[in-house]
């Protein structure tokens, strides 16, 4: 099948200061996030991209704008709602030092297939709603533009680390192990078989090797040649 690659929105003011932004409208990138969000389109624009789909939220299409300039032939923005930020109920824009406090923080780093947030949505469900969308349009851009299809999608921290822990076949209370930085990159081919993870957080590195898409095969013996 494509090939999805993984991009978290470029830092927002909300992380700067240490907010739980979740699905709060009219966060935006701060200008060290549309740096990140710059120089990631920079490691995209030789990879012709087959789809640039991103969450509604603004700090998403903002980041995928900045892919999209960098496109020679760029697609139009897809928005997929099932691709938006976890709803954090009342968490949503409380300082994360004063998260930290609460009982429900511990279960959240060790036990978060098991937290529904107050008033908001269970990570399970968060994790369900973004793996069963991210296999879907990967599916439909396959169908549409061949196995070697590249396609981006442009989320959010949790919603990224929860696909990326499916494809590992990590259970949902491992989760927290995987790190991803503002406008990182993590790289996934979704084979007939189990998913390839080709890398997670990256920020810097050429990308071009993309361009010609991958294909599906057993896992080498001894490693392989790489790309």
């Amino acid at each position: 099948m494509a090939t999805v690659i993984l991009v978290r929105h470029g830092r927002t003011t909300a992380n700067a200061s240490g907010v739980l932004a979740g699905r709060a409208p009219g966060v935006s990138l701060d200008e060290t996030g549309k740096t990140q969000a710059a120089r990631t389109a920079l490691r995209l624009a030789d990879v012709p991209l087959a789809g640039i789909v991103s969450s509604p939220l603004e700090r998403c299409q903002q980041t995928a704008q900045h892919i999209i300039q960098a496109q020679k032939n760029a697609p139009e923005l897809l928005l997929a709602p099932e691709l938006t930020e976890c709803d954090y109920g009342t968490w949503q824009g409380s300082a994360l030092a004063e998260l930290s406090t609460q009982a429900l923080w511990s279960q959240v780093q060790a036990n978060p297939s098991a937290v529904t947030f107050p008033q908001g949505e269970s990570m399970a469900g968060m994790q369900a709603r973004a793996v069963a969308e991210i296999r879907r349009l990967d599916a439909g851009f396959e169908a549409e533009h061949g196995t070697g299809a590249v396609w981006v999608a442009v989320s959010h921290g949790d919603i990224i680390k929860s696909v990326l822990a499916d494809a590992l076949g990590m259970h949902l209370d491992l989760f927290q192990r995987i790190n991803v930085g503002p406008a990182s990159a993590s790289i996934v081919h979704y084979g007939s078989g189990s998913p390839r993870v080709h890398s997670v957080n990256t920020d810097g590195g050429d990308l071009s090797w993309l361009a010609p898409g991958l294909q599906a095969a057993d896992a080498p013996v001894g490693g392989g040649a790489g790309n």
